[in-house]
Order: structure tokens, then sequence, then C-alpha cells
């Protein structure tokens, strides 16, 4: 694992453990998630670690219907909401604004952290468009992609980041093709790092494991400055069809069997918190077994998702970000 204490990042205050960790919360009781929802913890964490002074705004999904329930709100920071597609876009006007006002002098010139929080289909896929013209902008910025890889505010649809094989309202399988969803997992991260040289940080987390590299991850893209992103993977106990409790198990599964990469992007360095690279791993199947989504799997698609992943870390010139095979030769 990396080390938390980079020159990059020697005052952004880190985290040491998890009794460092602030107990004033922005993020508290009014919210409507469902029990053991990953994504719930994801918003108390970013807030938690980015502090009072923040703007949040939220495109719409399942984080945002939780989340307004009539005359309640969980959060304690200014936010508001924008449009499904429309999470960059929200990041890149309120800073601008913020900043205008400033110059203009009606509020204080200060740090104020401006952060936009949309899912897997509201960045991955809608928003794609204005994901990446929020990554192109001047301003100081995060945006914060929360994965349960699909649409979960309107009942499980498969997304461009839904796993391949899994069961969803639009994916179900059946008695004449059991595989219905037969995409890789769009790698969101790596496209925004890749194509968009001017950002100094990208990263992919999960909010339970390792302990508090998430919140660390947050202070870290605040800290550098400019546009930045984080994509977790969230859990979804009504998506994935699990038992509730057991929602920081399969975020640790995902990042020990090396389906989602935990890395992070450095001024172009890239550095990997869990890394993979040439050691065992965790066999996927233990992840993918433990949720109903994958119920109908036989011995033949564990293999292929292994046999994927595999590929992904062995094989790939990063592994797990950049899909380009070591040694292919250019035809002329």
């Amino acid at each position: 694992m990396v080390e938390e204490t980079v020159e990059e990042f020697k005052n952004a205050n880190l985290y040491k453990g998890v009794h460092a960790v602030a107990l004033e919360e922005f993020y508290t009781s009014g919210h409507r998630t469902c029990q053991g929802c990953e994504s719930a913890l994801v918003m108390r964490d970013f807030v938690k670690a980015s502090g009072p002074r923040t703007v949040v705004t939220g495109a719409t999904g399942c984080m945002y219907v939780a989340n307004t329930s009539y005359m309640t709100t969980p959060w304690i920071v200014p936010w508001m909401h924008t449009q499904l597609a429309a999470g960059g876009a929200s990041a890149v006007g309120m800073a601008a604004g913020l900043k205008a006002l400033m110059r203009k002098g009606k509020i204080p010139k200060e740090k104020i952290n401006v952060i936009n929080f949309s899912g897997d289909l509201g960045a991955g896929d809608e928003g794609l468009g204005g994901l990446s013209g929020a990554m192109q902008s001047p301003y100081d910025l995060l945006v914060i992609v929360y994965d349960n890889e699909s649409a979960a505010n309107t009942d499980i649809q498969a997304s461009g980041l839904t796993t391949w094989g899994a069961q969803t309202t639009f994916s179900p399988t059946g008695s004449v093709k059991r595989i219905m969803h037969e995409r890789w997992k769009k790698n969101l991260a790596a496209m925004m790092a890749i194509g968009h040289p001017n950002v100094k940080y990208v990263a992919t987390s999960c909010a339970t494991f390792p302990p508090t590299d998430y919140m660390n991850k947050v202070k870290k893209a605040l800290s550098i400055g400019g546009p930045t992103l984080i994509h977790t993977i969230d859990p979804c106990p009504k998506g994935w069809d699990y038992h509730p409790r057991y929602s920081h198990v399969l975020g640790e599964l995902a990042i020990k069997t090396g389906i989602f990469a935990d890395y992070e992007i450095v001024n172009g360095e890239v550095r990997y918190t869990y890394d993979l690279r040439n050691k065992k791993r965790t066999p996927v199947r233990e992840y993918l077994e433990k949720q109903g989504r994958f119920s109908h799997f036989e011995d033949e698609d564990y293999d292929y998702v292994q046999a994927k992943v595999d590929e992904m870390w062995d094989e790939w010139e990063l592994p797990g970000i950049l899909p380009i095979k070591s040694g292919l030769k250019v035809k002329k």
C-alpha cells in the first residue's frame, strides 16, 4: 500500500488512523437510504473529510431521492440538486459563481470546497460529456462518482459500469440465454485521467476498505487544486441482492479480488493503493457468489470473469487502468 505522507499532500492534514477522524457530522439523520447502503457512507465520509466550508451539488440518482424526503435533509452544509446529466456542469457553475462573488467582494475570499456527487449512470453514461467538461475547467472542484453498478433510482437497470453477467431489470437471465449483460465494466476513472492530462488527481476507492483511505483521498483531491475526481465502488444490498450487514465485506472483496482496482493518479503518476500486480489475488468467485445478481452463474462464467481480472492485472500496460497489452506491434 502507498505511503499516506507523500510530498504533494504534506499540508492536507491526512488521517493517520480511524481514531483521528473528526467526530463532527455534516451528513446526519434525515435521509432515507436503504439499510446497509454504502453510498450513504460515501456521502457522510466525504463531507466529514471536507469540513463545514463545503458546498455540495447532487445529480439525480438514488442518493438524490434518499436525501430529499419532504421537509427533511441529512445535509448540514449547503447543497443543491441538479439534473441527471448535469453533475459536472453544476460543479463548474458553483465554483465559477463563488469565484465571481469573491472577486466582487460580496463574500469573503476563502477556500470553499465545491463537491459534486453523481452515480454511475449520471457520471459514466448520461453525464459523461458534462463530467469531461468539468475536468477541462480551470476551477477547484471535486466530482465523486458513487458506483453501485446500476441505475438504482429507477429499479436497478444496467449501466455502463455494471459488472459483466449481472442480472438487472434490463438484463434478466433466461432459459434461452443465461448471460444477458455482455459488456465489461467501463473504465471511468482511467478515462478521465488519461483523457484529461491537466487533471492533477484522479483516484478510485471504497468507503470501507482500507480504513481512512477514502477520506484521505478526498483530502488529497481538495488540497491539490483544479478539477479532480474520485470513483468509489458502492455495494448495494437491493441491487446486488445480499444481506445488508455484508456491505463492508463485499467492498473489501471487490478490492482484494482485483475486480475493482484501487489506485490514485497524482500529476500523471500511478500509485496503487492495493497493489495486486504479480501477486496472489482472492478468487473473484468469493466476491461474485455472495451476490444474488450472479446466482445464475455456472463454473464457466466464474472462470471467464476470473480470466478477465487476471488479464487486467497481469497483461495490461498499466494493470487495472490502461487496457493496452505490452508488446503489441502496430501493423503497417
